[in-house]
C-alpha cells in the first residue's frame, strides 16, 4: 500500500485530470488507469459557482481522493492562498505544493516551495511539494515534515523522461516518506524505471492526456507502474561484463 499521511492507496499512480481531447475520454482513462488520486488546478475550478462548467463533472469523485495543486503560484503567499481556497471548499485537506521559479522550464522555486509548505504544515495540511531532483532539497522538505515529496523526472510535460535518474535514486535511498515522481514522464518505460529507482509512485498527466489513444496509454501507465514496483521489490540481477550461461554444464554427459 502507498501511504500518504493518514491515507493508503493501492495504486501507486496519481493521474492529472487536464488535456484531455474531452471528458469523455477523460473519464475512460481515468477508469482504466484504476487511479485512486486524482490532481488538478485548484485555479481551473469554479469552486463556488455551481452553474459554471466542471472539467471534473463526468467523474464520480466518490471513488477518488483529490489532490488540488497549487499551479499558477509563484510566491510562497500565493500557494498558500491556493490552498486556503481548495481546503475552504472541502474539496481536501491534502494539497500538491507548486510554486514555479522560472517561466520557462517551469522549474519550482526551491526558497518559495520551502516557505509554502512550512506554513500549510503548520495549518495542518497534508503536504506534498513539488521539486526539482535535488537531494538535499529533498531532505529538507522531509525533515520539515512534508507527508511526501515529488521531484520531477524532467520539466514539466516536456515528456523527457527521468534525465538524472543517479539522483532520483540518492533520493529514494534517503527518504523515510514515500517519494512520487512528478512531471517529465513521457512513456510506460519512463514510469516504470522510476518504479525501478526506488519510487513509490508516479505522478502524471500529459503523457496520457497528449497521447494518440489515452484510454490505452493509462492502462499502459498502470501496468508499467505495477511492474517496476515489483521489478523494485524483486532486486534485479547484477549486471556483468561478460556473458554468462544461462544454463549449467556442470554435471552433462558432455562436460
Amino acid at each position: 500500500m502507498l501511504k500518504i499521511g493518514p491515507y493508503e492507496f493501492s495504486s501507486r499512480l496519481l493521474l492529472g485530470t487536464g488535456k484531455y481531447p474531452n471528458f469523455d475520454v477523460q473519464k475512460e482513462a481515468v477508469e482504466a488507469s484504476e487511479t485512486e488520486v486524482l490532481t488538478f488546478a485548484v485555479r481551473r475550478m469554479n469552486i463556488f459557482e455551481a452553474n459554471q462548467p466542471n472539467f471534473l463533472e463526468k467523474l464520480d469523485l466518490k471513488k477518488y481522493k483529490l489532490l488540488p495543486n497549487t499551479a499558477g503560484a509563484s510566491t510562497a503567499e500565493e500557494a498558500v492562498r491556493i490552498a486556503r481556497l481548495s481546503k475552504a471548499s472541502g474539496l481536501c485537506d491534502m494539497i500538491k505544493v507548486e510554486v514555479i521559479g522560472c517561466s520557462k522550464t517551469l522549474l519550482p522555486d526551491p526558497i518559495e516551495t520551502i516557505r509554502a509548505a512550512e506554513i500549510l504544515l503548520d495549518e495542518g495540511f497534508i503536504v506534498l511539494p513539488y521539486t526539482s531532483d535535488d537531494v538535499v532539497l529533498a531532505r529538507k522538505l522531509e525533515e520539515l515534515g512534508c507527508h511526501a515529496v515529488m521531484p520531477c523526472a524532467s520539466p514539466i510535460g516536456s515528456g523527457q523522461g527521468i534525465i538524472n535518474p543517479i539522483n532520483l535514486q540518492f533520493i529514494t535511498e534517503q527518504a523515510a516518506v514515500p517519494i512520487i515522481v512528478d512531471a517529465g514522464i513521457g512513456s510506460p518505460a519512463d514510469a516504470a524505471l522510476a518504479m525501478e529507482l526506488g519510487a513509490d509512485g508516479v505522478l502524471l498527466n500529459t503523457a496520457v492526456s497528449s497521447a494518440d489513444d489515452p484510454v490505452k496509454m493509462a492502462k499502459a501507465m498502470k501496468l508499467a507502474i505495477e511492474a517496476g514496483r515489483l521489478g523494485y521489490e524483486a532486486g534485479r540481477m547484477p549486471k556483468k561484463r561478460y556473458a554468462a550461461a544461462s544454463s549449467p554444464v556442470e554435471g552433462t554427459v558432455f562436460s
